[in-house]
């Protein structure tokens, strides 16, 4: 017998459809921390001139690369939750379906198409 609990498999869907959707902004800004913030070494002066310039553009690679790193582990991290909560929806929608086949739910009833016969 059950204790009243249902799950909202309209409501996971959602939450996979909004996983999604992130995944897909982070692709963007996985793609653009890589290939859109390189600054070119001149940019932070000339060597001759600035002798810092060196080790700012050292600074702003190591930067650029643990961004991109961060990027990296929040995708897969979205990932895997995305796909764990699919995982978890399609078992309950399975359940659901077995406990209505095991109660004659889906089968010796009238349906519409035997009462239009």
């Amino acid at each position: 017998m059950s204790d009243g609990m249902r799950v909202d498999l309209s409501a996971l869907d959602e939450v996979i459809r909004r996983l999604w959707r992130l995944l897909d902004d982070m692709e963007k800004a996985g793609t653009t921390s890589k290939y859109e913030t390189e600054i070119p070494f001149d940019a932070f002066g000339q060597s001759c001139y600035f002798a810092e310039a060196a080790d700012l553009h050292g600074a702003h690679g190591d930067m650029k690369a643990k961004i991109e790193k961060i990027i990296k582990q929040l995708h897969e991290l979205i990932d895997d939750f995305s796909t764990k909560t699919s995982q978890v929806r399609d078992k309950y929608n399975d359940k659901e379906h077995e406990i209505k086949t095991s109660v004659g739910g889906d089968s010796g009833g009238s349906t519409n198409n035997q009462l239009a016969q």
